[in-house]
């Protein structure tokens, strides 16, 4: 019952957040390139979702690893949609490369035309690398960071698997550091029936950026291995934590 009554409270959220987006796309738009206001409406609105379950616990790690002001490519593991959720809890202004797919959800697809997300096409490689370059670089100059799942797709089994290029090209096409972000529990927050998990905890830790400089001089697919490695340490860092 208590899932059920949740579910509804989180498609009400979604809508009223949907209709406050409109509204300030409308009203901002004129001073707010970097549409930082949807920004801020869409964190606010995950925040509704992952508050309001008092015996959900989170541990956010590394915010120290930020620097006021910087542009970064945003990369972190991908199991399941509540990684979306959870990057809010990390205080930067985004958007998201995300799969057309998800643009067709009702209400969550319109927010995320809204906040100026990044649509592309499977099985269209050059054209959705064009896509994410002409894109980031049109946000970045705007002052937004870009977040990408590395991965490509949801891993099966919880680990980190191979990374795809197109988070590092764009990185070095920039010329902006990539920082690197770790998940651990959000396959948890939903059972396999489908209910929620009233006894979750979620952990997310932000690793130091690679800096553009290193960004620069690093062959993409080394730098891409290299940041997968630091990802992998630091998963297994938190799970040997949380054993403890």
């Amino acid at each position: 019952m208590l899932s059920i009554l949740f579910y509804i409270y989180s498609g009400l959220i979604v809508m009223l957040f949907f209709a406050l987006s409109v509204v300030a796309l409308v009203v901002c738009a004129p001073f707010d390139r970097s549409r930082r206001v949807i920004h801020e409406l869409s964190r606010a609105m995950c925040m509704c979702f992952w508050y309001v379950p008092v015996s959900w616990r989170r541990r956010i790690e590394g915010l120290e690893n930020l620097r006021h002001g910087e542009k970064y490519i945003i990369v972190l593991n991908h199991n399941s949609m509540v990684d979306i959720l959870s990057l809010y809890f990390v205080p930067l202004n985004f958007r998201w490369v995300s799969k057309r797919e998800v643009f067709r959800i009702p209400f969550i697809g319109g927010l995320l035309l809204l906040h100026g997300d990044i649509a592309i096409e499977r099985g269209r490689g050059a054209e959705s690398m064009k896509k994410v370059i002409n894109g980031g670089k049109k946000w970045l100059s705007r002052g937004a960071s870009i977040a990408m799942f590395p991965e490509g797709t949801r891993s099966k089994d919880g680990e980190i698997h191979r990374f795809k290029q197109g988070a590092f090209l764009l990185a070095k096409e920039a010329g902006v550091p990539i920082l690197p972000v770790v998940l651990d529990g959000t396959t948890s927050v939903l059972k396999k029936n489908k209910l929620f998990n009233w006894h979750h905890k979620l952990t997310l830790k932000v690793l130091p950026p690679i800096s553009a400089s290193e960004v620069a001089s690093e062959d993409v697919n080394a730098l891409a291995d290299s940041v997968r490695q630091q990802m992998i340490d630091a998963l297994a860092q938190i799970r040997n934590n949380k054993e403890k």
